[in-house]
């Protein structure tokens, strides 16, 4: 983006602001015909997309999207195709004006190449065909209508303030596809293209938003055993004393938090997609400004009675995996505080016998080195003894006994000092070892 008032644009900027027209509101006037396709690809599909729209492209003679787009709209033949890549799903819509004999006889969608719709990447989640005819080209009366959508599930409404009435039944038909008619009183071509889009996006996003309706009924069995479970490791956490017996504990509050956590990674996504793509619904809703025709239930009200239970089951479901995971999260916490405290005071009484053994042992040792002493110093008195003897003999002294018995207390102490030098020596070879 260039610079405006001197000032270096934003990288982004040019990207944020196409972003505002990237997928414009069509401008369409009655009689059309409209098929919608919406098909889920995961997140890297992309590529593959790109390709079989150029694949059409080719076969009808237009220019082909870039590699790097996800939204692209062809007209030829009388028939535009318009695809859109989102985050995890893409769509198809075909547009085809004129008339037909009759509402549905004649789908927008048999206008492509037959040998192209089966190859398009991903896997069918909704289908659905918009039929958009003057209002008075068609008694609306509900005996009429059942000629081509099912009376007993019959729903419709005013809509875009009276300019227009929508009729659908919400039922997949022998083609697969889901119906709507819509009968313009005075719609303009920019209020039809809204209206329109908003159909189509209400039926895509309710099909996003169910997605998480089968995993969240699948899930309840396994949540409700873990909340079982979880109960009866409490229970037990309450009469455990044994610290062996609170380690196991501990050991099984670890294992379930791990099957916790586990689900919450494998749901999360799923689940909160859930929930932005029920707000996505109730807002089209909003925007379709529906008025009651007197005993037809309305859209907004089949989706409250049909699609709010299922979103209420996935929020359930995901609230109940946050309490059950901060519960164990808890209990785990203070039966690894317990046994926490368990350990030290083990560890305390292991140190007060470690010490009381130390005391013994240095009192045995100052025994032995008191025998050892006395032992010591008899064997030296008596040697001295016979020494002192000798040197009498050859006349170097003259009273030997006195002689021993003044060299006992030097012997003694001699003896004495040296094995106290001895253990010091030995203690500190010890701690220099250590």
């Amino acid at each position: 983006m260039p610079e405006i008032i001197g000032i270096t644009a934003h990288p982004l900027r040019g990207a944020l602001l196409k972003e505002a027209h990237a997928r414009p509101f069509e401008s369409l006037d009655a009689p059309l015909r409209v098929s919608h396709l919406v098909v889920q690809t995961g997140t890297s599909g992309r590529s593959a997309e790109v390709a079989h729209m150029a694949a059409l492209c080719h076969e009808l003679g237009v220019e082909v999207p870039g590699d790097d787009a996800t939204h692209f709209i062809l007209e030829a033949r009388g028939v535009r195709v318009r695809w859109e890549r989102h985050t995890e799903f893409s769509t198809y819509t075909v547009f085809v004006n004129g008339p037909e004999p009759e509402p549905f006889r004649e789908p927008a969608i048999e206008r492509l190449p037959a040998r192209w719709l089966p190859t398009i990447p991903g896997e069918l989640l909704a289908a659905m065909h918009v039929s958009v005819m003057p209002a008075n080209d068609l008694d609306s009366n509900p005996s009429t209508l059942g000629h081509y959508l099912e009376p007993d599930s019959l729903a419709g409404s005013r809509c875009s303030g009276g300019a227009a009435t929508v009729w659908t039944d919400f039922l997949a038909h022998n083609d697969g596809f889901l119906r709507f008619l819509v009968l313009d009183h005075s719609l303009s071509a920019p209020q039809a293209g809204r209206l329109v889009q908003r159909i189509l996006e209400l039926e895509t996003y309710r099909f996003m938003a169910l997605l998480g309706f089968p995993l969240a009924r699948e899930l309840a069995p396994d949540i409700t055993e873990m909340e079982n479970r979880l109960g009866t490791l409490m229970d037990e956490l309450t009469t455990v004393s044994d610290l062996a017996d609170e380690r196991g504990l501990l050991d099984a509050l670890s294992a379930l938090s791990a099957r916790v956590e586990r689900l919450m990674a494998r749901t999360n996504f799923r689940f909160s997609a859930t929930q932005a793509y029920g707000t996505l619904v109730r807002r089209r809703l909003n925007a379709l400004r529906e008025e009651r025709i007197e005993g037809i239930s309305t859209l907004d009200e089949f989706m409250e009675r049909r699609l709010a239970p299922a979103l209420d089951t996935c929020v359930n479901m995901g609230d109940r995996l946050e309490r059950i995971s901060g519960r164990v999260s808890r209990a785990a916490n203070l039966l690894r505080t317990r046994v926490d405290v368990a350990l030290e005071a083990q560890n305390r009484d292991l140190l007060d016998s470690m010490n009381r053994r130390a005391r013994l042992q240095l009192r045995l040792q100052q025994t032995v080195e008191g025998l050892s002493v006395v032992i010591l110093s008899y064997y030296s008195v008596s040697l001295a003894g016979y020494a002192f003897r000798g040197a009498a003999s050859v006349g170097w002294i003259d009273n030997p006994e006195r002689a021993t018995a003044l060299s006992i207390p030097i012997i003694a102490l001699t003896v004495a000092v040296g094995i106290r030098l001895g253990r010091r020596r030995a203690t500190q070879a010890d701690s220099d070892l250590g």
